[in-house]
């Protein structure tokens, strides 16, 4: 058989190409991989590779490469055809250089690993090399010959000695400086109680760095040697022109939906104008008065999201006439990641700048207010992080101890992580609450700066206890790692954990790279559902038949048996083969109980998260502190009053299992049961089903999926008088349930009282223009020349008030 033919990758992103003095060109900085691409490969595999070394989403990015021999023209690569291609004709050297370049055109969009080429249209031009910030990681595996572990087990020291005399690059002066990311050694249940207020470390580089090994958290994992200098990221508004997807997606609230809206048409270059700009209905159309493009958003039912209802996205205008709309939120973000790499930043600078890159044209004073709002937020933030968060993580395991409490910020001070997991939390999870988890994101009501992630679980009662929280800038796949990254440190349980989520924002990927096979993900049914009736809409079908689709879909997640599955497909089939080819797509073993893995205890959607909304009042959204404040003690109040409440239940199971339970009895004894052995029972009513009380099965499937006993097991009970009881989970028993409840959270005392901007500024102070101040002097010999006159007669000596004159 004819050997595969295949070739080496090497893939680069991040740099900048340099035109040579004959025509040729040079590709300079940035980040490499090699990746080994074999005929047959598809295009969509080789961008899943190209995203998971480089952790970019490439599918809005170009990917080229230069011929053998031909530096001098770029080829793209945009399908199977062309992939095939590029193997083919390299396949003489066994190599190609492949080039990941940004869409937009005279940008380079900065690669989030942490080695990157970063500069504007401006400075290209002017023929100014770019500023670089280099990244050197070593990633050691357990068990590397190459370092000899001390007699307590902490190979940091060894680790960094490395480093330093293998390394051709010495740390001077001249060069950077020196950071060991390494924490104490310590046991998995002692490295609870940790605090580490300024990682010096980014993110991207933890995230690069940790792709394929995860190792307990006490295990010094990585020292970096960083080089830093002045460096002026590029905002790009590439990226805004896919945030609105269309019909049926949410959004936190009408403030939310106007400032992603804002960044969608900023992105797509056109303006556009409000028709209805309330707090519970949104409706704009473009600001072209003959074009069709209209857009209608709404709070649900439940006035918990705000929705898309109605999108025409058709643009007749071509989308470029008028001003771009640019809000004051908007324009307060831009000028605030402007300022933390220029401080100084003038607005007349800024005018011109965000007229570069991004197209709007803004007055002086418009820019002049943004800066002044920007300025305080920043400043302001800057001193919750440096003054504020510190203190309160180490008041939190003061407070309750065991618990985590971690603040991570990059090198250039900005806020970006704050994650907290109390102790009775993890107690709970552990020792009383199934090994099920739902991620999601808890909307906020008064403010967009900052995103509250939550993983949360149901108690024996199967009401919502939370695990974890977590304040990022952004919800995107990097804060997702993180936060799962610290949830799987904190939780120290061996059990396999079933994950329920949107699978948005980079959450389906985070979570196999984090938890890898120790888990599995189940994809919420709301959502897909939500996704299922978008792709309705599009057809020509009637109300009815819509309907009855949407409910086989639903029967087909919740079938406990493979022929109940393929029976709802084939329902859908008979409608609609591209609806049902579409369900199949969507990864039916992520979702319905008669394919899934998994054990999700019969909850489908992600969406109990909802009932944290209220936790938080809108007052104490706008700090990271108060926030945490008010979920410690509303936290706090819940464990008290359900613990308080299951003093008072009789019987071996909580409330809402027994009521569960009574239901299936009462079915249960119009059933026939044959006995085939001691443990295994024939039970016949509708269709015939074999229950084994031995091994707590029956081919319903029901008892294993819910933990419950169906209703044949029940009736198999009935027929040998067993207590029923015996065969139910141990997490829907009272004693389980107390267990989980069994640890206090404890607030953080005086904590309005405290000031916490005394005493020294840990940043610079506002510099004052050069040179002396002015000073207006005073001359008391000076004689005061200007006469005043009476407004009423004109005459000196009196005024208005005094005046006799009669006129």
């Amino acid at each position: 058989m004819e050997e595969q033919q295949r070739i080496v990758a090497i893939c680069q992103y991040g740099g900048e190409f340099v035109n040579n003095s004959d025509g040729s060109m040079t590709y300079s900085g940035g980040e490499a991989h090699a990746l080994e691409v074999a005929h047959g490969m598809s295009f969509d595999a080789f961008k899943f590779e190209l995203t998971s070394v480089f952790n970019v989403d490439v599918n809005n990015m170009s990917i080229k490469y230069f011929l053998p021999g031909n530096t001098k023209t770029l080829i793209t690569v945009s399908n199977n055809k062309d992939l095939a291609r590029m193997i083919d004709f390299t396949s003489n050297v066994l190599t190609a250089e492949v080039y990941i370049i940004n869409k937009v055109e005279n940008r380079m969009i900065v690669a989030d690993s942490g080695t990157s080429n970063i500069g504007t249209a401006a400075n290209a031009q002017d023929g100014k090399r770019k500023r670089i910030t280099k990244t050197y990681v070593n990633v050691f595996q357990p068990g590397d010959p190459n370092v000899i572990p001390s007699a307590s087990g902490n190979i940091g020291n060894n680790l960094q000695k490395q480093l330093i005399e293998n390394d051709d690059h010495r740390a001077n002066a001249d060069d950077g400086f020196l950071i060991p990311f390494v924490t104490p050694t310590a046991s998995l249940d002692d490295s609870r109680q940790r605090i580490m207020n300024i990682d010096m470390v980014d993110e991207s580089v933890i995230s690069r760095a940790t792709g394929n090994i995860l190792v307990d958290p006490s295990t010094p994992l990585f020292t970096s040697l960083v080089t830093t200098e002045d460096v002026r990221p590029i905002n790009s508004s590439s990226h805004w022109d896919t945030i609105i997807s269309g019909v049926g997606q949410e959004f936190d609230n009408a403030k939310d939906f106007r400032s992603q809206l804002c960044n969608y048409a900023i992105g797509k270059g056109f303006a556009y104008k409000f028709v209805k700009n309330e707090s519970s209905r949104v409706t704009v159309r473009c600001a072209e008065d003959t074009c069709p493009w209209r857009i209608h958003a709404s709070e649900t039912s439940n006035k918990l999201k705000f929705v898309i209802k109605k999108m025409t996205n058709v643009h007749t205008c071509n989308g470029g006439n008028g001003q771009r709309k640019a809000t004051r939120q908007w324009l307060t973000k831009i000028i605030k990641e402007k300022l933390h790499c220029s401080p100084q930043c003038k607005p007349k600078d800024l005018v011109r700048e965000i007229y570069e890159d991004f197209g709007v044209n803004l007055t002086y004073s418009q820019v002049w207010r943004g800066r002044e709002v920007a300025q305080k937020e920043l400043f302001d933030s800057m001193k919750e992080t440096y003054n504020q968060l510190p203190w309160f993580a180490e008041k939190i395991l003061e407070t309750n101890p065991n618990s985590v409490a971690l603040l991570s910020a990059s090198l250039d001070t900005k806020f970006r992580h704050f994650f907290v997991s109390f102790h009775a939390s993890l107690h709970g999870f552990e020792h009383g609450c199934r090994p099920l988890l739902f991620l999601d994101r808890i909307p906020l009501k008064a403010t967009n700066q900052h995103k509250l992630l939550v993983a949360a679980t149901v108690d024996g009662n199967d009401a919502v206890f939370p695990v974890a929280f977590a304040v990022v800038e952004d919800e995107n796949y990097d804060s997702w790692f993180w936060f799962l990254f610290q949830l799987k440190c904190a939780v120290t349980t061996s059990r396999t954990i079933t994950f329920v989520s949107n699978r948005q924002k980079g959450l389906d990927g985070a979570i196999l790279r984090v938890f890898e096979d120790n888990s599995h993900h189940c994809y919420c049914l709301h959502h897909l559902l939500e996704e299922f009736k978008n792709e309705l809409r599009k057809g020509p079908w009637s109300s009815q038949v819509k309907d009855a689709m949407i409910g086989d879909f639903t029967r087909a997640a919740q079938a406990c048996s493979i022929e109940d599955f393929n029976a709802s497909i084939e329902s859908i089939r008979n409608f609609s083969a591209e609806a049902a080819e579409w369900i199949l797509a969507t990864k039916p073993e992520n979702w319905s109980d008669a394919i899934f893995k998994g054990f999700r205890y019969d909850h489908l959607s992600s969406n109990i998260v909802d009932s944290f909304m209220n936790w938080i009042p809108a007052k104490r959204e706008s700090s990271v502190v108060h926030m945490f404040d008010a979920i410690i003690s509303k936290l706090g109040e819940v464990i008290e009053e359900r613990r308080a409440a299951c003093n008072t239940w009789a019987g071996p199971l909580t409330p809402t299992m027994e009521q569960k339970l009574q239901k299936e009895m009462l079915k249960a004894r119009k059933l026939n049961v044959l006995c085939s052995s001691d443990t295994v029972f024939e039970v016949r009513g509708n269709a015939i089903f074999v229950v084994n009380i031995g091994s707590w099965e029956c081919t319903c499937k029901r008892w294993q999926i819910s933990g419950l006993p169906c209703l044949h097991a029940v009736a198999a009970f009935i027929r040998v008088e067993k207590d029923v009881y015996d065969y139910c989970s141990r997490y829907f028993r009272i004693d389980c349930y107390q267990l989980t409840y069994s640890e206090s959270v404890r607030a953080v005392p005086n904590i309005e009282s405290i000031d916490f901007f005394s005493g020294t500024s840990s940043f610079p102070p506002t510099r004052r223009p050069p040179g002396r101040p002015r000073r207006k002097r005073f001359n008391p010999n000076k004689i005061n020349t200007a006469i005043r006159l009476c407004s009423r007669c004109k005459i000196a000596g009196h005024n208005k008030a005094t005046c006799e004159a009669f006129l």
